[in-house]
């Protein structure tokens, strides 16, 4: 079925620069400077007092940590659950990050794989670490689906609402530009209720149990609404893959959150 085009789909360049065939992208950029970010917030809430480090260079030293957790565990999951059996026939394009295909389930496992490391190597509180770092996230979220948007890809549904987008690669069906959706859910909406939920002053590891729930809940309403990967399709029953991750998250999150209350009615 065609569907009647209504939005056209801003055709903007995916590289911030090019010098010969190589350049600086948008994803790329974004996602160093949601690391920047992460810095500057952890920096901050050290000054204020709200996470306890050994020395004040000890932030950029988290930050080295988080970044390669980040990146090896979602290039990890993203080979095993979305893509394995073409990366089975070429293991030369695993470490090829620069051709795309990142988890952000896997990234949120290997980061919060690397504070625990960084916390038992240098004597920091763990849950408090991740609950100042879980502020960063959303923002590094919201700006990395705009990225995905720039580059025309996880696009959604073919759809007929009246903001409906044909994406240069996804065929002549105008399609929902779930991107945005992502962006305004994942980025400020999630950042809000996290940062009040910091302002309540919680026990330990409230904040990153509460985000981890709300946004495997954000990510999985707004799967019905995105493209599924095409290597996969659906795989169980009409969830896709990011569907069943998430609900995984949310039940992680309330038994994370349930272990919390536990702690604080014995403490």
């Amino acid at each position: 079925m065609i569907y009647p085009a209504i939005i056209p789909y801003p055709q903007i360049d995916p590289y911030i620069f090019r010098v010969g065939d190589y350049g600086l992208s948008w994803y790329a950029f974004i996602y160093l400077f949601g690391f920047v970010i992460g810095y500057f917030l952890l920096f901050y809430r050290h000054r204020r007092g709200y996470v306890q480090l050994e020395r004040p260079d000890d932030v950029g030293l988290v930050i080295t940590y988080g970044f390669y957790g980040v990146v090896l565990g979602a290039r990890l999951i993203y080979v095993l659950f979305y893509n394995f059996g073409y990366y089975l026939e070429n293991p030369l394009e695993i470490p090829a990050l620069w051709h795309g295909g990142l988890s952000f389930h896997g990234g949120l496992l290997g980061g919060i794989l690397a504070l625990w490391i960084f916390s038992r190597r240098h004597q920091a509180i763990f849950l408090q670490l991740m609950d100042n770092l879980a502020l960063a996230v959303p923002i590094a979220l919201g700006l990395g689906r705009c990225a995905n948007f720039i580059n025309g890809e996880l696009y959604g549904r073919p759809s007929d609402v009246p903001w409906a987008m044909v994406f240069p690669r996804g065929g002549s069906a105008p399609r929902h530009p779930s991107q945005l959706y992502e962006a305004i859910l994942e980025g400020p909406i999630l950042f809000l209720i996290l940062w009040w939920v910091s302002t309540r002053k919680p026990k330990d590891g409230t904040v990153t149990a509460v985000g981890i729930m709300v946004y495997g809940v954000m990510r999985f309403a707004v799967e019905f609404f995105r493209e599924p990967d095409a290597q996969l399709g659906t795989v169980l029953g009409p969830l896709s893959m990011g569907q069943v991750m998430s609900l995984g998250m949310v039940g992680i999150g309330l038994g994370f959150w349930g272990w919390i209350l536990k702690r604080r009615g014995r403490d």
